[in-house]
């Protein structure tokens, strides 16, 4: 064990990492090696309490005054105990006629105080030299063996057993726990991350092992008032039960950064004008005497490294895995963002927002072209059958002929479109068919019209053959808007 503590004592100091200028040096809470930095004052007369539960007070006392109290308590006793056998001697007159044979003292050959007190260690201790014996004679002395029997058995329950309790203390076993001396903020699985790591030294196993994280940190409520080393919940993996350990290779204990964690608004820069401190609470059952076990430490704000992860220990060896525990606290840098959690998910919805309006452009588009499609399905329903029929076999020249209508492109209409009118009319034969003739007539015009502006080229003479065979079949009013434009 010895060797163990000159190996591994240095972890359990409070080294932070080394930098550039002087450590700052501040009062913790927790010291690393697990000791509680809190001292009770002013208790009054609440002071009796610890008297009501002695035997914990005991136990709790240092090992210096347990041996003390031990020691005195003993000694007190035999002392007090060899004073009542010299009295009952005094009484009687035993110590004036101790040599006159034909007497019957009340203890044999006690002549003085010190055989008055060997002989109390000869009956406490059941050593029984036999030159010290009570005779039948003296009631007293009987009733006081009795007394000093019963008294000296309490005795010997209280102290052995108090100092038994004390040595059989878990806490030893606590020295085999080992902390990482600084703790890292880095991500993992795209998230950031606080972890630390734990490791155990000896071979035989922590049952049940449990770790828990407290965040002390001074703060003021909105009300005002103001809550010294306030006390909040490290989430460790308590839902997922990551929390549960199997420690039997070192293990690295991981806090997630989200919006849930009080580490939610830290980053890199506000990291050195902070001031908490991290207390890690490791409880589990010791294999070996079935006693629960807590180790503690704890880690500062300049304990706690921004974009650093730690090394590997575990390497396979011929049959087994091997810990290097030369490597425990050892860390390296990786790339990490020095953003907390809250700015970089300010960030990413900012971005999201920004690209909105370039999918609300494309969805509005997108709109525009589907009524669009409805508007020309719609004029094609309003064609006469026949026509719709023809339409469907081109679908060319009714789509060109309602994008002239609809939008000003400038384009002029060609006389195949003209020419399919016109075969279409005489098979109507009805005032409805006339009317719907003229409607498209009319809008194909107003599209030549708003068009004015553009330089017509100089149509061949089978279009010109083919507008005059269009015009027979066309109303006055048509005809005549026709002949003027085409003049």
């Amino acid at each position: 064990m010895a060797a163990v503590r000159r190996k591994f004592g240095d972890e359990y100091q409070a080294v932070g990492p080394s930098g550039g200028g002087a450590r700052r040096e501040r009062q913790r809470f927790v010291d690393k090696n697990g000791r509680c930095n809190v001292q009770h004052g002013n208790l009054g007369g609440e002071s009796s309490r610890y008297l009501s539960d002695l035997f914990t007070t005991l136990v709790d006392l240092k090992w210096r005054w347990n041996l003390l109290i031990f020691l005195l308590t003993y000694t007190v006793a035999w002392l007090v105990m060899a004073s009542m056998w010299w009295g009952i001697a005094y009484l009687r007159g035993d110590l004036h006629r101790a040599h006159d044979d034909t007497y019957s003292p009340c203890v044999a050959n006690v002549y003085n105080f010190p055989s008055a007190f060997l002989f109390f260690i000869e009956t406490e201790a059941t050593i029984g030299y036999g030159h010290r014996y009570i005779t039948e004679r003296c009631p007293e002395g009987i009733v006081l063996f009795l007394f000093q029997s019963l008294l000296g058995s309490i005795v010997d329950a209280f102290l052995i057993g108090c100092m038994f309790i004390k040595m059989s203390q878990p806490k030893k076993r606590a020295e085999t726990l080992m902390f990482s001396r600084a703790a890292v903020v880095s991500q993992r699985d795209g998230k950031l991350c606080l972890m630390f790591r734990v490791g155990n030294l000896r071979n035989s196993h922590m049952v049940s092992a449990q770790i828990r994280c407290k965040l002390i940190k001074s703060r003021q409520t909105p009300e005002g008032e103001f809550l010294p080393l306030d006390q909040c919940e490290l989430d460790v993996g308590f839902g997922t039960g990551a929390d549960q350990l199997f420690l039997v290779s070192p293990l690295t204990i991981c806090h997630e950064i989200n919006s849930k964690s009080p580490f939610f608004c830290l980053s890199q820069r506000s990291l050195r004008s902070e001031q908490f401190e991290i207390v890690v609470i490791l409880e589990g059952i010791v294999e070996t005497t079935g006693m629960t076990c807590q180790a503690r430490t704890s880690y500062t704000e300049d304990e706690v490294l921004w974009g650093h992860r730690f090394l590997p220990v575990m390497s396979l060896e011929d049959g087994f895995f091997r810990v290097d525990y030369s490597q425990f606290h050892a860390t390296f840098e990786v790339p990490t963002p020095p953003y907390s959690v809250k700015e970089q998910e300010e960030n990413l919805s900012l971005s999201s927002s920004l690209n909105s309006p370039i999918d609300n452009n494309k969805t509005r588009r997108e709109k525009v072209c589907s009524l669009d499609c409805i508007d020309i399905a719609g004029e094609k329903n309003k064609l006469p059958s026949k026509l719709q029929k023809i339409s469907s076999r081109k679908e060319d020249l009714p789509r060109r002929a309602l994008r002239m209508s609809s939008s000003n492109t400038g384009k002029t209409c060609s006389t195949g479109d003209l020419l399919n009118i016109q075969e279409m009319s005489p098979i109507s034969n009805g005032e409805d068919g006339d009317e719907r003739i003229q409607l498209k007539a009319l809008k194909m015009n107003a599209g030549l019209d708003s068009t004015s502006d553009l330089k017509f080229q100089k149509k061949p003479p089978s279009t010109r053959v083919l507008e005059m065979k269009l015009e027979d079949y066309l109303p006055a009013n048509v005809c005549k808007m026709n002949s003027d434009h085409l003049s």
